[in-house]
């Protein structure tokens, strides 16, 4: 008969079993307290998160996804606008990791009341939060948060702003395909100016050294991307890009193209004749996608809307892999959450130290709603289950 103690020493055993079968940590360049953006991320801090990500994609495809890595790491999702795949991945990432996960909506909080933001932050921080994952309409609303708390911010979109895991994961789906970015030309197709994903992409592909080309209607092209439009602020441009506004020279000889949706939601009265109009010109087609490079690669950060950014086909077909960067955004949130928590889990810095001087708010302000400015070691042992097999 086995007895409690017995059972107690086969868990033990078994997690012993697993540390030894676990990922290596992942040293390289990490300096960041919070990810607010890409636009302080060097070529090094990128390559360190995706090859940390490799590591995550490791433990996700383990029959049992579990590792004890966060045991003790309280992470909070703060939601203030509706999400499927960032809520859910974050969740799933930090649960894989073994962290406390917190999930707040802020129509069912004390915002409903009135409550600030900067109060909110605070008192997730009292309940000794150590990461806040924040989604909010207002550009710059995680810069805020990220001046009254030493807890780590991860921004999960703000306004028209920015969506930095997004990118990330872009980045990592890319590389899994087409090796070292440098020279490849990546084509986002659509809504450029109202897209949060477009900006922290264009940062993260520029870093890495894509060509990258923008392509849409000049009246959902942003400001500043045109040479001749870029703020006397070196700071608040965006990085050099291409610009076509004919989707058919965009596509030409793509390694990759992202097509993005329409953000209808933060769009203002008549920016397009009609949406038939705009899918005539505009959508990714399949005959479209035949000028591109026969070994291309089609991106889209969800949710699509088929029929008008993108044809069903497609979307489907052998050159997608749109289920895959799902797949993939759990592990950039877990390398993410392993990197901002390495502190902690060294023995070091606890997680809440004070954030660096770069991490400062968007040019333009603070939270400004409607904004539209352009602006490491693991610690510890990611112990796995793997004896469980």
């Amino acid at each position: 008969m086995t007895t409690q103690t017995d059972r107690q020493r086969q868990r033990e055993a078994a997690e012993e079993t697993a540390a030894a079968d676990a990922p290596a940590a992942v040293s390289g360049a990490w300096r960041h307290h919070h990810v607010l953006d890409l636009d302080d991320f060097s070529r090094e801090e990128i390559e360190t998160v995706l090859d940390t990500a490799e590591r995550m994609r490791e433990i996700l495809d383990r029959r049992i996804a579990r590792v004890p890595a966060l045991r003790g790491f309280t992470l909070v999702n703060l939601f203030y606008e509706p999400s499927t795949r960032t809520r859910a991945s974050f969740e799933l990432a930090g649960k894989v990791l073994g962290a406390d996960v917190i999930s707040l909506s802020a129509g069912t909080s004390s915002v409903a009341k009135g409550e600030s933001l900067i109060d909110t932050v605070r008192t997730m921080r009292a309940m000794r939060a150590d990461a806040i994952v924040m989604r909010h309409s207002s550009a710059g609303a995680p810069y805020l948060a990220a001046k009254h708390t030493d807890a780590a911010i991860l921004n999960a979109g703000d306004g028209a702003h920015a969506h930095p895991t997004q990118a990330l994961l872009d980045l990592y789906t890319m590389r899994r395909h087409v090796g070292d970015l440098r020279g490849k030309r990546v084509v986002m197709v659509g809504d450029i100016s109202h897209s949060r994903v477009a900006r922290s992409d264009l940062w993260g592909l520029a870093t890495m050294g894509a060509d990258v080309v923008v392509c849409g209607p000049p009246t959902l092209l942003p400001r500043g991307l045109r040479a001749a439009e870029r703020p006397p602020t070196a700071g608040a441009a965006l990085p050099p890009v291409t610009i076509e506004t004919a989707i058919d020279r965009a596509i030409e000889g793509a390694h990759v193209v992202i097509a993005l949706r329409l953000q209808s939601e933060r769009q203002q009265g008549g920016l397009l004749p009609s949406m038939h109009e705009y899918a005539a010109h505009y959508q990714v087609t399949a005959e479209r996608l035949a000028r591109a490079h026969p070994d291309h690669l089609l991106m889209h950060p969800g949710p699509k809307n088929e029929g008008i950014e993108i044809a069903g086909e497609v979307a489907a077909g052998t050159h997608s892999i749109i289920e895959e960067q799902v797949t993939n955004g759990v592990a950039v949130r877990m390398a993410l959450l392993a990197l901002l928590s390495g502190g902690a889990l060294s023995g070091g810095a606890p997680p809440g130290r004070k954030p660096s001087g770069r991490e400062q708010p968007p040019p333009g302000g603070e939270a400004v709603a409607g904004d539209e400015t352009l602006g490491g070691d693991i610690g510890g042992d990611l112990r796995g289950n793997e004896g469980a097999r």
